[in-house]
């Protein structure tokens, strides 16, 4: 009996021409990662439950795949960012810090798969940690990096919305209600998906006082460039210390953000931005395609006080933002906005028109010599399955060797878009599939 083969719901497979795309997507974000000195690293996709429990609870404990082998309680990694809280405990001596890393790897989530959302997925991810303390310049440069890299996806209309959670938590305190703040935060960054007047709904139904909620609102309402911003954010002449460190912080991080080349237009102040998560205590970025905010936040992240509290007694804080790649090469291709159109790896097709090969395979030997990706086809078949298949494939150039090319050392490229076909030597081929795109 016959298995149907068959995928399970919630996992991207895409076919080869789509996967070009997707790993010249990938390519792209790991360069511009690369560009300020971040370091690569990759950890085990299954890991030790314990270790990755350490400081799950709620919705991230029934989401994740747990198994046991043998006498091993195991899970499935479902972010990156525990995996390297656990990295830089355990290999705390041998690194040098301020310690910039990027991942770029799969993670699992066991929740009910649904359109644009996976159950195994990438994320590309940067972090900077730091020994006991860590300037809040790094917190400036991940809007930099952030901007190289959707720029290097071939966006232009993006802005990167910035807040602190410190301002948020120091308002709470302002108005009473420090016990409520993480659930408050959850409610606010929900703002842009359910719209202001249902988060009013959802803070009353908390039992919050109407004139308190009004204040919340009327606070993340304030409107201006980053600097009226800042300068209504001062003139509230909040008492609490946290509410005046996280308006520093945030003065400081624009100050900087500016330094580090990012044209005004593409980041903002934007007082509804708290991060749901918890583990966010200062500066937290989310990052939207101006024409298309039904995408949500393309990049997001955050800096966080002590990222090793559950496995060190050394306090490491750090920073960092992460890219989803598999949800938004999905929505991407979904809209039709996808900027990278290579849909093959090869650039030529080398066939021969004789029995013989040996013409042929040297040839492909020559092109792959001057770094140019060769396809061969070795198929006994008639010309036209030749042309079809270079075709199908998308690749762009067809390099044919016959009895006449065989003779007089040449090839014949043809230009599988134009249809173009002309004899030429092989050092002038190489230089055309050099040169065109």
């Amino acid at each position: 009996m016959k298995v149907e083969p068959r995928t399970l719901p919630g996992f991207m497979e895409l076919m080869p021409n789509d996967q070009v795309k997707f790993n010249n997507m990938m390519d792209k974000i790991r360069k511009s990662y690369e560009a300020y000195g971040f370091l690569p690293l990759d950890t085990p996709i299954i890991e030790m439950a314990d270790i990755l429990l350490a400081k799950a609870g709620g919705e991230t404990e029934k989401q994740i795949y747990r198994f046991n082998k043998g006498d091993n309680d195991l899970a499935l990694r479902f972010d990156l960012t525990v995996p390297l809280a656990k990295f830089v405990s355990e290999h705390y001596n041998d690194l040098s810090f301020p310690f910039k890393r990027y991942q770029i790897g799969k993670v699992y989530r066991g929740e009910r798969p649904q359109k644009g959302r996976y159950r195994e997925f990438y994320q590309c991810d940067i972090d900077i940690v730091g020994a006991e303390e860590l300037s809040i310049v790094n917190d400036a440069q991940m809007p930099s990096v952030i901007y190289t890299t959707i720029k290097e996806l071939g966006f232009d209309k993006f802005t990167i919305r910035i807040n602190n959670r410190k301002i948020l938590n120091g308002l709470f305190a302002e108005l009473g209600l420090e016990q409520e703040s993480v659930d408050i935060m959850r409610i606010i960054d929900k703002i842009d998906k359910i719209g202001k007047d249902k988060v009013k709904d959802c803070l009353l139904d908390m039992k919050i006082e109407s004139a308190k909620v009004d204040k919340i609102l009327d606070f993340i309402s304030i409107q201006g460039s980053n600097d009226e911003k800042i300068e209504q954010l001062n003139k509230l002449n909040f008492s609490n210390e946290l509410y005046r460190a996280g308006v520093q912080e945030l003065t400081e991080v624009v100050k900087y953000v500016r330094l580090f080349g990012v044209p005004e237009e593409n980041f903002k102040i934007d007082l509804t931005i708290a991060r749901g998560l918890d583990y966010y205590t200062g500066t937290v970025y989310e990052t939207f395609l101006d024409d298309y905010r039904e995408l949500g936040s393309v990049c997001s992240g955050g800096r966080y006080d002590n990222l090793t509290e559950f496995y060190s007694d050394k306090k490491m804080p750090g920073v960092g933002v992460s890219i989803g790649l598999t949800r938004l090469f999905s929505k991407l291709v979904e809209l039709d906005l996808m900027q990278e159109k290579d849909e093959t790896i090869s650039k030529v097709l080398v066939v021969s028109m004789t029995d013989k090969l040996d013409r042929a395979l040297e040839v492909g030997k020559e092109f792959r010599k001057a770094g140019i990706n060769s396809d061969m086809y070795l198929e006994d078949k008639k010309i036209k399955a030749k042309f079809k298949y270079a075709d199908k494939l998308k690749i762009p150039y067809v390099a044919v060797i016959g009895e006449e090319e065989e003779k007089n050392g040449t090839v014949s490229l043809k230009n599988m878009v134009t249809g173009e076909q002309e004899e030429m030597s092989v050092d002038k081929a190489i230089e055309i599939l050099k040169t065109e795109r």
